[in-house]
């Protein structure tokens, strides 16, 4: 009786062992940051007023830089393709880093790029997303910059 026991927990342990790591796998994906952007225009989400360089995009000349800033954002995967929650969470970051360029007087971010974990991904085009069965999450590091006046 006590073997059966022993060997039922010790299956379960297994079990929620299996599930646990399934539920923590996660794909990475490089998808377009232009396609985000376009999204939060169309939706209102962002006002245009700021705009987004991703490193080694050609930027505008000159420009004062005003400071650096990460910004971090997961979302729940439930119910999106892995795409669809990338872009959701991609946007939901570039909302934040909005915001804060326009509390400081910037009109755009540069030199944006993915970071995870201290892995930094520099693209002129595409993001770095990491997305998970249960969590989906995107992390920018830019420098604020004001262009013109």
């Amino acid at each position: 009786m006590r073997m059966k026991k022993t060997t039922t927990i010790l299956a379960l342990a297994v079990l929620a062992a299996a599930s646990t790591t399934a539920a923590h796998a996660e794909k990475v994906l490089m998808l377009p940051l232009e396609e985000a952007v376009q999204l939060g225009l169309a939706q209102k989400k962002l006002d245009g007023s700021v705009k987004f360089y991703l490193s080694g995009a050609p930027t505008p000349e000159g420009g004062t830089a005003i400071g650096e800033e990460t910004a971090n954002r997961r979302t729940a995967s439930g119910g999106k393709s892995k795409e669809e929650a990338c872009h959701w969470v991609a946007l939901s970051t570039l909302i934040a880093l909005e915001e804060f360029a326009k509390k400081r007087g910037a009109n755009a971010v540069v030199d944006l790029h993915s970071s995870f974990k201290g892995k930094v991904y520099k693209d002129p085009v595409n993001y770095e997303c990491h997305a998970g069965n249960m969590l989906t999450g995107v992390t920018f590091k830019g420098t604020y910059v004001r262009f013109g006046q």
